[in-house]
């Protein structure tokens, strides 16, 4: 059980209850790690702000990327808002789970992009040769690069935030993933 709260939209100041009633309208809630965000004045706009960032890659890419972080971060909460948010996506639950554990089979070019990032988070911006490779073969190109360090980035925020603050899922919570180890 968590010591940190999660604020209200009472306990949180004006602009953010803006921001709290602006996500409430288009989400029909405001998911947990939002508000804790506004339990700091300007975290939670500048958060929106870099993850709404016009991207070179496609949301089902991103969607990848998050997955992929949060699965090597063991994320619970991010875990299970993105096992959702790639639903929406199109992904089946199976390629979900193939897709955190850094593959995806089903798609050459997405594979390259989760093998990569698995890569790059595991190895701290150090991806390996290889990874490098086949991401650039698979036809992303170096401007991609520097988005997939962006939302890698972005959902390293979410990841420590959730992992320090340990409050409630607010989502179906996606299924424990046993990763083979070698």
């Amino acid at each position: 059980m968590s010591k940190f709260n999660v604020p209200t939209r009472e306990e949180v100041s004006a602009d953010n209850q803006a921001i709290f009633d602006n996500v409430k309208s288009q989400l029909g809630f405001v998911p947990n790690l939002y508000a804790y965000y506004a339990k700091n004045d300007t975290a939670l706009g500048d958060y929106l702000a870099l993850q709404n960032r016009k991207s070179t890659l496609k949301a089902k890419e991103r969607e990848i990327i998050n997955l992929v972080v949060s699965q090597y971060n063991g994320c619970r909460y991010c875990q299970s808002a993105h096992t959702q948010l790639g639903k929406m996506n199109g992904f089946s639950d199976d390629q979900i789970l193939e897709i955190r554990g850094g593959r995806a089979s089903f798609d050459t070019k997405l594979d390259a992009l989760a093998q990569f990032t698995l890569s790059a988070v595991a190895n701290r911006g150090n991806a390996s040769e290889a990874a490098k490779e086949a991401f650039f073969a698979a036809g992303y190109t170096e401007a991609n690069l520097i988005d997939v360090v962006i939302v890698i980035g972005d959902k390293i925020i979410s990841n420590y935030i959730h992992n320090l603050a340990d409050f409630a899922i607010d989502f179906p919570v996606a299924p424990e993933l046993e990763l083979e180890t070698a």
